[in-house]
């Protein structure tokens, strides 16, 4: 790929990750901290849509191991606009283990570029609850 093209595709994501962390923004400032992940899941997969964005959720994320599709029951959170990859947590604290866990889904699917958001959190902070992960 041309540097050039590389440039405009960085632009367009850059341009997706503002929206995507406004949603976040709204979800967590109208829902507060403390819901199950799949309530936050739903409400940021509908801010998503009515932003017009393409997405999929609970996608199945197969494994291939020596040329065999092992299907282990991997799963998307989000998939938007086919490019990035939203992976919601719920939790106390994150942990390396949530950034690894999808950083492992960016190489198993090839993509780039993943947002990991606890909203389990009073605030929400860049690099503590809301963390980008390239790949």
């Amino acid at each position: 790929m041309s540097q050039l093209l590389l440039t405009i595709r960085n632009l367009e994501l850059n341009d997706l990750t503002y929206k995507i962390r406004g949603a976040i923004f709204e979800v967590h400032k109208t829902l507060g901290p403390g819901l199950l992940e799949s309530v936050y899941e739903s409400a940021l997969a509908r801010k998503l849509v009515e932003l017009g964005l393409e997405i999929k959720t609970q996608l199945g994320l197969p494994v291939i191991y020596k040329e065999n599709k092992l299907e282990l029951g991997f799963r998307l959170d989000i998939l938007i606009e086919n490019s990035i990859i939203i992976e919601v947590k719920s939790v106390e604290v994150l942990h390396d283990v949530h950034k690894k866990q999808l950083l492992t889904y960016l190489k198993l699917s090839n993509m780039k570029l993943g947002i990991l958001v606890n909203f389990n959190v009073s605030k929400l902070e860049d690099k503590i609850s809301i963390i980008r992960i390239i790949n």
